[in-house]
């Protein structure tokens, strides 16, 4: 089963301080990375910057497309004019299908906010005490939405991506 988890941190840089641990982690056993993504929010700034880890993931990645359209609809949905809030509204409910839904969409809107980051990580086999327990700095805070393998092949289908 792959797990998406958001893992949040409370400075604009924590996340992308993640990656090197990640890399560990991984070495060692405790985590498979499907695919990982960054999203860093400096206090000054009106929108978040985003960015896709891939020297993380290898073949079971997803495309861009997917971690765009999430965070489209996480950070950009009250900017987003009708005829693309109607797309992005027909979307969500695919993601809902996946098992990502508006409360778990809503509750990352609301603790990912400007002076945050979060580290956004399709994985499996991750024992989640132990990466909470590695992460730089005063932690993170977990956020998190399973997919069972099913869900996990739709969420592939919705985006043209096939399984690893």
């Amino acid at each position: 089963m792959s797990t998406l988890t958001v893992w949040k941190f409370t400075t604009a840089e924590g996340a992308q301080s993640a990656e090197e641990t990640l890399k560990a982690l991984q070495k060692e056993g405790l985590i498979r990375i499907l695919d990982a993504a960054v999203v860093s929010w400096p206090a000054d700034r009106a929108k978040p910057r985003t960015k896709q880890l891939l020297d993380l993931v290898g073949a079971g990645a997803l495309s861009g497309t997917f971690w765009g359209m999430l965070f489209g609809l996480i950070f950009l949905m009250p900017l987003l004019g009708a005829a693309v809030g109607a797309a992005a509204g027909a979307l969500g409910g695919k993601l809902a299908d996946v098992g990502i839904d508006d409360d778990f969409i809503a509750e990352v809107k609301e603790k990912v906010t400007p002076g945050t980051s979060a580290l956004f990580l399709l994985s499996m086999d991750e024992v989640p005490e132990r990466i909470a327990a590695r992460l730089p700095g005063d932690g993170a805070e977990l956020l998190h939405s399973n997919l069972d393998t099913e869900r996990e092949a739709r969420l592939r289908d919705v985006f043209g991506d096939e399984a690893a």
